[in-house]
């Protein structure tokens, strides 16, 4: 199979412009014309109305992995904002390849293109980008510069070229062999497998058409679906399915801690971090208010019981009182780090502008200052709002970003104007040294309020977000760890997760996911900008995800739903049990301009959700006995009436309002038919077509719960018959 490592460019053939009022061809010379600085060296539309869409035509087949823009020097209203990229053998026969959107700057961008199905690579002839919105409101559309990359050694198109023609003869058979058992075309069913070998679908749905639409045994329809539920083939459906999230407030048990507060007080800006062996979190820190704090308490999350462990780190040997710093834990050595703090601009002197580093042993409730100033040993200076992950197999520890403090009356801060950031660390553990991995470059712009993940399994870590002085950012990057390679992730919903600043996210490396809080949007000075939303990234599949978002703003609403939901927030803190599936957030600043000084001290806990398979199972049941009772009142309406106010009562769920509603009118279908005995013989024939047809449509809603390697084609073989 064509491995990445030998993609190159391709040569066009020619290219075809089609905008809305004409079409054009361009020959190969045209095409590779990068002037970034040259308004002319474009295809531009000359209205935004469909079709507007660029063919292009490679010189022969190809397997192409990406297709990256070039642009023009400055932002341009008519850059791309949206658009999509079909591609295929034909030009009457595409599959989308990519949905996104370009940014309005000057800097390149690769995206990476579908190229595979069930797992094989397919070849592309010809490559359709259809602009979709250009970046000015109703301006006309620009491309300014195409690239293509992928594969186009003819051994390896070639096997791909044979393989990709044996799956469409196959799905076209299979396409066959659906519609002539939708239609009972049984004998030429049976010909065309025999002939060709070719199956439709896997054996246990055959059996489920066998049991439902030829002989209409329900209750072994029932049996058999229960069986393929209790076996996990409705696990891949469930896992498709859009979050619901679900919030708790957390109250401690004990109401009093021997005349000491039960639980921390209000703050922002602090830090915490979870042991998911012991299901305890750690926080320390934070901002009052009016002061910094440096209390250090645990959260036990079986017993539901917090525990002040220090008043004053500092008394015991810890790290002084302070905000905006990073803590990390190592849950295997039961070691906690914590680095950075915020000054105040009147506390910036030199002899106070040192990053101490702290360790703390769980297990001993000490202290131990591992160096006086990072600065000094190859770290970064004393810095806040970064980041900071650990590797845990490894144990080296990943600093990325944040505002490196100066003095006051520093030559650099005046002569600049603008903010230091620092760069990408990392600390070694065992040896307790620092590296410098990269400094603030253009590949890995530092920032502030962003967020970084460390995927243990890929090895990679995750940044995206933040802001650079007046700048809000936008970008997701990945970093590897072991290559020090970075790559851009061009996601799909880029107007999407809008997480601007001080946004929290965290990570599943088990479902492979990247869960993210919203905070702050964009202007910080706005505060009626702050709303909850949050957001789901599928790092398999390059897809972003809102299952929550709030609008409601009003005093009245927050006053009402203040012990369902958390109110709108920045400088808060959330951790994730990865292994239980539970977040844990607590306090922060809601942004009230009338109380600039408050801070939260509610403690939440939230739970992504799908349907259980149990849940799946029980709307199957009902959807069996439901079409059984319309084929029951076809015949027998009184036996009918019985069915449904007992065995198909027991499937409903009466909490579902369209659902108890569909219940309770289903009974009318009783009084709808009028016909007598005798006038019923003729219609002997019409109500085995409807009972056929009415089984089928039954059967096709079933399928949609099985894995889809399980079931036959989606789609039908009319659909492809042109109306012209």
């Amino acid at each position: 199979m064509a491995s990445c490592s030998s993609s190159k460019s391709f040569k066009l053939e020619y290219a075809i412009v089609k905008w809305s009022s004409y079409s054009q061809s361009y020959p190969p010379e045209n095409i590779y014309s990068d002037k970034a600085g040259d308004q002319s060296s474009r295809w531009s539309s000359d209205s935004n109305n469909p079709p507007q869409y660029l063919i292009l035509k490679l010189e022969k087949p190809a397997i192409v992995e990406s297709i990256t823009f070039g642009k023009y020097e400055k932002t341009h209203v008519c850059n791309l904002k949206k658009f999509k990229i079909y591609g295929g053998l034909s030009e009457d026969h595409m599959i989308e390849l990519l949905e996104s959107g370009l940014k309005n700057d000057h800097i390149p961008e690769t995206f990476q293109l579908r190229n595979e199905i069930d797992n094989h690579h397919f070849p592309c002839r010809y490559i359709k980008i259809v602009p979709t919105q250009a970046w000015g409101p109703s301006f006309n559309f620009s491309i300014w510069y195409v690239e293509l990359k992928g594969v186009n050694d003819w051994e390896s198109v070639k096997t791909c070229m044979n393989w990709y023609h044996t799956y469409r003869e196959r799905e076209a058979i299979r396409l066959c062999l659906k519609h002539f058992r939708q239609r009972q075309y049984l004998e030429a069913y049976d010909a065309l497998q025999k002939k060709t070998k070719i199956v439709l679908e896997h054996p246990v749905l055959t059996e489920l058409h066998n049991l439902l639409v030829t002989k209409g045994h329900y209750d072994d329809c029932e049996q058999l679906v229960s069986k393929a539920c209790q076996e996990g083939l409705f696990d891949q459906y469930v896992s498709q399915q859009d979050y619901v999230p679900v919030w708790n407030s957390i109250e401690p048990v004990s109401k009093s801690n021997v005349g000491n507060e039960c639980r921390p007080g209000m703050r922002g800006g602090h830090q915490m971090c979870i042991d998911i062996h012991t299901e305890i979190i750690y926080l320390f820190g934070g901002w009052d208010g009016n002061h910094d704090l440096a209390d250090l308490w645990a959260y036990h999350v079986p017993s539901k019981n917090w525990t002040c462990l220090s008043r004053n780190t500092e008394e015991e040997g810890g790290p002084s009182a302070r905000s905006c710093h990073k803590m990390c834990l190592d849950y295997e050595r039961k070691q906690i780090f914590t680095l950075g703090r915020y000054l105040d601009a009147s506390m910036r002197a030199s002899e106070n502008l040192k990053c101490d580093f702290y360790m703390y042993d769980i297990g001993s409730a000490r202290w131990t200052l591992i160096t006086e100033d990072t600065g000094s040993v190859d770290g970064p200076k004393l810095i806040f709002d970064h980041q900071m992950v650990i590797d845990i197999e490894k144990q080296n520890m990943f600093v990325f970003g944040g505002r490196i403090l100066s003095s006051s009356g520093s030559d650099s801060e005046r002569s600049s104007h603008e903010p230091v950031f620092s760069g990408l660390y990392y600390y070694h553990i065992p040896t307790s040294t620092w590296t410098q991995l990269m400094e603030d470059c253009k590949e890995l712009r530092s920032r502030i309020g962003h967020s970084m993940l460390f995927h243990p399994v890929r090895r990679v870590l995750y940044i995206f977000a933040g802001q650079r002085s007046r700048e809000f950012l936008n970008d997701f990057l990945i970093y590897n760890v072991d290559t020090g390679s970075i790559d851009v992730i061009s996601d799909t919903k880029r107007e999407g997760c809008q997480a601007g600043f001080t946004q929290r996210a965290t990570l599943d490396p088990e479902l492979n996911e990247i869960h993210v809080l919203s905070g702050l949007s964009r202007d910080k000075d706005k505060r009626d900008n702050v709303k909850n939303s949050f957001w789901v990234y599928d790092i398999n599949k390059n897809r972003w995800s809102c299952i929550y978002k709030n609008e409601n703003t009003g005093q009245n609403y927050w006053t009402k739903m203040q012990h369902v939901e958390p109110v709108p927030r920045f400088a808060h803190q959330l951790v994730y049990d990865h292994v239980r599936k539970v977040h844990y957030l607590f306090g922060g600043n809601p942004g009230k301009d009338s109380l600039p000084k408050m801070r939260l001290d509610d403690f939440w806990s939230l739970k992504l959700c799908r349907p259980s398979t149990n849940h799946l199972l029980r709307k199957c049941r009902y959807l069996i006995r439901k079409f059984r009772f319309k084929e029951m009142a076809m015949t027998d309406p009184r036996e009918a009436m019985v069915y449904l106010q007992t065995k198909l009562a027991q499937t409903v769920d009466h909490d579902d309002t369209d659902e108890e509603k569909e219940f309770q009118l289903l009974a009318t279908t009783l009084f709808k038919d009028t016909l007598g005995d005798d006038e019923r013989m003729g219609e002997v024939d019409t109500d085995y077509d409807e009972r056929f047809q009415s089984r089928t449509d039954l059967f096709d809603m079933l399928v949609n719960y099985f894995p889809d390697h399980m079931t036959q084609p989606k789609g039908n073989l009319v659909d492809l018959i042109p109306l012209d």
